[in-house]
């Protein structure tokens, strides 16, 4: 994971380069952002934020999410009927999702990467732009019954 106050920098940068507004809602989302060790939905979010600020709107989270996006600096894991987002690792890297349980772990450590991206390129000449590696399954935990 990388330092958390680093992270929070980099996006408030990114967000001040655009012009954006930073209201205190928004500068608690980076935050929440910066330091969150998981892969969030925008709801769980919305939920971490609204005790300390009870007048955030999930549009609020959203729009910062997007921003956010657009500039690269965080990874949206497109589930089936909802997203999770990574703030903290903001590449394309693989996940592996849990059938049981629902964790999002990172698969950082698989490095077949590359291989995939030159035989797509070499058998069908396509140039991946945007790439999502998700493996479902069942993790360990589940797999031992906890």
């Amino acid at each position: 994971m990388t330092d958390p106050e680093l992270r929070y920098q980099t996006l408030v940068e990114k967000l001040q380069i655009r012009g954006s507004r930073f209201t205190s809602h928004r500068l608690a989302l980076l935050r929440l952002l910066a330091v969150s060790e998981g892969h969030p939905n925008a709801m769980q979010l919305f939920e971490s934020l609204r005790p300390q600020f009870p007048t955030i709107s999930l549009a609020t989270v959203y729009k910062t999410i997007s921003l956010l996006k657009e500039e690269g600096e965080v990874l949206e894991i497109d589930l089936h009927n909802d997203s999770h987002y990574d703030g903290n690792k903001p590449y394309p890297h693989p996940h592996l999702i849990c059938d049981v349980c629902g964790i999002i772990m990172d698969g950082d450590e698989i490095h077949f990467k590359q291989i995939i991206h030159q035989e797509i390129k070499e058998k069908f000449n396509f140039q991946v732009h945007r790439e999502q590696m998700v493996f479902y399954g069942v993790c360990e935990a589940c797999q031992k019954g906890k």
